[in-house]
């Protein structure tokens, strides 16, 4: 199996929606949950993940279950991991709801959990750790998404790990000085569309130079599968919708006031939090690291001086080291 084949995305269906999904190489919950014709699983099918505790993670804006598959190869003996299309990106359709707030994305997530569990409760093979929530790992507005989730559905969650969360800051960073521009109404439509009229291989050459550390990181074959889903997505009508609606759902979120700002939601957070910065990073300020410890009940946080803001696809095996390390169990010790 090539490794482009391998990691082919998978689709569940709900009542409140459809989600695709990318897993980890062997086998997985999704293995007796996916849905439709060529929809099976990409494992091997080997009944691993019923010793695993569940993971799922939720990518940046403009990203997709693209971004985690070094994580999720990274972390294949310890977690049964799903990377999610969030609603509007990927091969996910748009929300049923139109909500692409950080908050309306929680919501999604959890209607998809909540099936999974569902499905889940039915296999005969299911353990005792299957019902103890999830490990949720989020990337920029994913982390703002996980967040919320943890907040809003505490009952889903048994762990947050936050990768250069896009939680609000005093002030912007060099690489986000254009975001509120392109959030204006009328503007961002026409400034998107002239940005999609550029070819797909500077598209994704100047998102890497943005979110790398070091763009030459990226393998050759990584970014042509890039390319291939940037293709893809071309001809989607939504595509500028979902960009720019969760542009200004997130960017709401730092003038939110109340019980809803997202670092009153970080309050109310009581699982174990592992935050995770990238020295290097352009649109995060690793200095916001300081606050994590300061809203989060139970947090640590690492910094990874060579990162960028993808740090699990820059460096997937310091990630899961340290999620190893502060989460989960490392891989010296016994289960």
């Amino acid at each position: 199996m090539s490794s482009v084949s391998r990691w082919s995305p998978q689709v569940v269906t709900t009542p409140a929606g459809t989600y695709s999904l990318r897993t980890g190489p062997t086998g997985s919950i999704l293995d007796s949950v996916v849905d439709g014709p060529g929809s099976g699983p990409t494992g091997v099918g080997d009944g691993r993940s019923h010793g695993r505790p569940r993971a799922v993670m939720i990518h940046g804006l403009g990203g997709s279950s693209l971004n985690w598959i070094e994580l999720l190869d990274a972390l294949d003996d310890d977690l049964d991991s799903v990377a999610v299309d969030l609603p509007g990106f990927g091969a996910s359709p748009p929300p049923r709801d139109g909500d692409y707030s950080p908050r309306g994305h929680a919501n999604h997530v959890a209607d998809l959990l909540d099936a999974l569990d569902d499905r889940r409760a039915t296999d005969r093979r299911a353990t005792a750790d299957d019902n103890r929530g999830w490990h949720v790992f989020g990337n920029s507005l994913g982390g703002s998404v996980a967040v919320h989730l943890a907040a809003l559905r505490p009952d889903l969650v048994r762990s947050l790990t936050l990768i250069s969360p896009a939680m609000p800051a005093r002030r912007l960073r060099r690489g986000t000085a254009h975001m509120p521009v392109i959030a204006i109404p009328g503007v961002g439509e026409r400034l998107v569309a002239r940005y999609l009229e550029l070819p797909v291989e500077r598209r994704v050459e100047d998102t890497v130079r943005s979110v790398f550390g070091d763009p030459q990181r990226m393998a050759d074959e990584r970014r042509r599968m890039a390319e291939d889903e940037a293709r893809g997505r071309d001809g989607m009508p939504h595509v500028t919708d979902a960009t720019l609606s969760s542009l200004r759902g997130l960017i709401g979120t730092f003038f939110a006031a109340g019980a809803d700002r997202p670092w009153r939601l970080a309050e109310r957070v009581e699982v174990p939090v592992l935050a995770i910065y990238g020295q290097r990073d352009q649109l995060v300020d690793a200095k916001a690291a300081h606050r994590i410890t300061r809203h989060f009940a139970d947090a640590h946080v690492v910094v990874l001086p060579d990162s960028g803001h993808v740090a699990m696809m820059e460096h997937p095996d310091d990630v899961a080291a340290s999620w190893r390390r502060f989460i989960g169990v490392p891989l010296s010790s016994p289960a």
